[in-house]
């Protein structure tokens, strides 16, 4: 009996679903919020790069609508730079809840673009997903090795154009 291939949009529809219930633990979560949001970034890290390194590429010469594309990594250099405060950080820092709520909502909103526009038109394209998703796959494979115990790259920005960021004090305690 023959193994199916994997789909590369059922591929990252999966990601996208276990996402949603991490951040959906963490709005409940009384404690092991740190554990939570390591979990959370380390998911969105690989999944941000299997899609930089694969699907986006593939996407960009095959559908017509190149700006979903380009949206697509701006959405991620954002979520990017929230995903290295967060693990800079600790859960006793005055944002730190803060932005994973803010890092939810970031998502949400690209899943749902990503869902609605992006994956029916590479569909559509006839992109080869069992191709695709064999590849993102195996790299997947590579990448949660990697980052097994948070040890998650530095965030490598896209859009970002060398505009420096200024380091605001910290807030004071009451």
């Amino acid at each position: 009996m023959a193994v199916e291939k994997p789909d590369a949009v059922a591929l990252l529809k999966a990601d996208h679903r276990k996402v949603e219930e991490l951040f959906e633990k963490f709005k409940h979560a009384e404690s092991e919020s740190e554990a939570l949001v390591l979990e959370i970034c380390t998911e969105l890290s690989v999944h941000a790069m299997l899609e930089e390194e694969i699907f986006y590429p593939a996407c960009q010469k095959a559908i017509d609508e190149a700006d979903l594309v380009s949206e697509a990594y701006v959405e991620h250099d954002g979520a990017k730079v929230l995903i290295a405060e967060l693990m800079d950080s600790d859960a006793d820092n005055a944002f730190y809840d803060a932005k994973v709520m803010v890092l939810s909502e970031m998502i949400k909103h690209h899943v749902g673009e990503e869902e609605k526009s992006l994956f029916p038109q590479a569909q559509k394209a006839g992109l080869d997903m069992a191709a695709l998703g064999a590849k993102m796959l195996a790299r997947k494979e590579e990448l949660v090795a990697k980052f097994a115990g948070g040890n998650l790259p530095p965030p490598e920005t896209r859009s970002f154009t060398g505009h420096k960021l200024v380091q605001a004090k910290p807030l004071e305690a009451d």
